[in-house]
């Protein structure tokens, strides 16, 4: 079986490589593609990746290449991991929202819709291709942010075979499980809403409800990503949160921060990218890898502590970054562990619990069934089922249906071209909430990004 990567180039690729090569033998994967449209990222960091995977596993074939056709002919499975625009466009996406002092966070609201207007667009010509020299139903696993928004549009236009997947949710329940010692196999959660906007209601353990005793631990708030959050506020809610849920409940404080430092996080991003490319760039990856492993592990761990430190005021705990190969069967999971779990499922038939983005098919009630939601699903051969959650409390539905109503409109609005249906995306969209600042936002991004996304009309 053939695993492709679209968007190998990236700064994640050697980690992504490792988590795939340590269980792509046990899966019956003996080919691997990186595909990039960028020759020198994929030089860089799919060199690194290449030579990972050599290391691990020198039985599976693993090229890089800059060619889709070639990434996804007779593909079995596809991930999609791209950032069209680069670090640049997210740094425009960032400062055009503060500058009418919106919230420019990257997946979320007006900077999630920019970002969006590029990925879409890209994406659906991918799905294209896929549809035309891939395997007959193969499966997308699309990373690519705003992951669920970017899964409505694919599916909209009727690729069933894409399913959203993030990070997140999976990062967060290995650190609950991390708090109260707690193993994976014995842990069932209940997870609802949307990509970014999500709540956990139920965490079980060997079948037993601790969901009250996890909201009472202090340490929660300190160990995990409910640090972001007011403990008064998760005990009057009697849930758990997804840390983007930040964006929304402490919304001012995370513009007052973001003005405090000066600088975006994107910016953060770009500068950390930037100094790292200029190291590596001198390096021949292959020969000296050893030189380069670690200059890029230098510059990952600045990344990783950058995650939502200027907008929270909080930091991650110190962890001591260094290479290891990890070990065969086991992966460091991330959004490759989510893609790699679900392939297992289907191809052993053995049912296991994780967090997608899927069509909503009657699992939440006062939803369309062809909605995508972020919930906890049962995967098996047949591949993946949503959980029924039924009825949502109305504090959480009511900011549900409120952006999934921009969700539909953003992906109609890229879908189309059209401008009008943009301004009412983002009008609806509680973080902009104004027509008038949709307006100019919505020409401020066309004007910005317009090599990437065309003309509009």
């Amino acid at each position: 079986m053939k695993l492709a990567v679209l968007g190998g180039g990236g700064v994640r690729s050697p980690m992504l490589a490792k988590s795939i090569m340590n269980r792509a033998g046990l899966l019956g994967i003996d080919k691997v593609v990186f595909m990039d449209n960028s020759s020198e990222k994929l030089r860089i960091y799919g060199g690194l990746a290449k030579r990972i995977a050599g290391m691990i596993d020198s039985d599976i074939s693993f090229t890089l290449t800059t060619d889709p056709v070639e990434a996804v002919k007779d593909a079995d499975f596809i991930i999609t991991t791209l950032r069209v625009g680069g670090d640049r466009g997210r740094t425009l996406d960032e400062r055009i929202a503060l500058n009418h002092g919106i919230l420019g966070q990257e997946t979320t609201g007006a900077g999630g819709f920019a970002m969006a207007m590029r990925s879409i667009p890209a994406l659906l010509e991918y799905c294209k291709l896929v549809k035309q020299y891939a395997k007959p139903g193969a499966y997308i696993f699309n990373f690519t942010n705003p992951s669920g928004l970017v899964t409505q549009a694919l599916r909209d236009e009727g690729y069933d075979n894409v399913y959203g997947i993030c990070d997140g949710p999976s990062e967060f329940i290995k650190e609950l499980e991390a708090l109260i010692g707690a193993k994976h196999k014995d842990v069932s959660v209940e997870c609802f809403g949307l990509n970014h906007l999500s709540w956990y209601r139920s965490f079980k353990v060997k079948g037993q409800e601790i969901i009250k005793e996890l909201i009472d631990n202090p340490m929660l708030y300190k160990k995990t990503e409910m640090r972001f959050f007011d403990p008064e506020l998760a005990k009057s809610m009697g849930m758990l949160f997804n840390g983007y849920l930040y964006y929304y409940y402490s919304r001012e404080q995370a513009i007052a921060n973001i003005s405090k430092s000066g600088k975006t996080r994107g910016e953060t991003i770009l500068e950390i990218n930037n100094d790292m490319h200029d190291e590596l760039a001198g390096l021949d990856i292959e020969k000296e890898f050893d030189k380069a492993i670690q200059i890029y592990l230098k510059y990952y761990d600045k990344r990783e502590k950058s995650y939502m430190a200027i907008e929270s005021g909080t930091q991650r705990e110190e962890k001591k970054l260094e290479f290891d190969l990890g070990t065969k069967g086991e992966d460091d999971g991330g959004y490759a562990g989510v893609a790699l779990n679900f392939i297992e499922s289907l191809i052993t038939g053995e049912k296991s619990e994780m967090v997608l983005s899927v069509p909503n098919n009657g699992s939440m009630e006062g939803l369309n069934d062809n909605d995508v939601i972020e919930v906890t699903c049962h995967i098996d051969k047949n591949g993946a089922k949503p959980i029924k959650v039924g009825k949502v409390d109305e504090m959480q539905m009511y900011l549900i249906r409120q952006v999934k109503l921009y969700e539909r409109l953003a992906a109609e609005a890229i879908r189309t071209k059209n401008i009008e249906a943009a301004r009412k995306a983002l009008m609806v969209h509680p973080l902009v909430n104004s027509y008038t600042l949709a307006k100019q936002l919505v020409a401020e991004y066309l004007e910005a990004h317009k090599e990437y996304v065309g003309q509009w009309h």
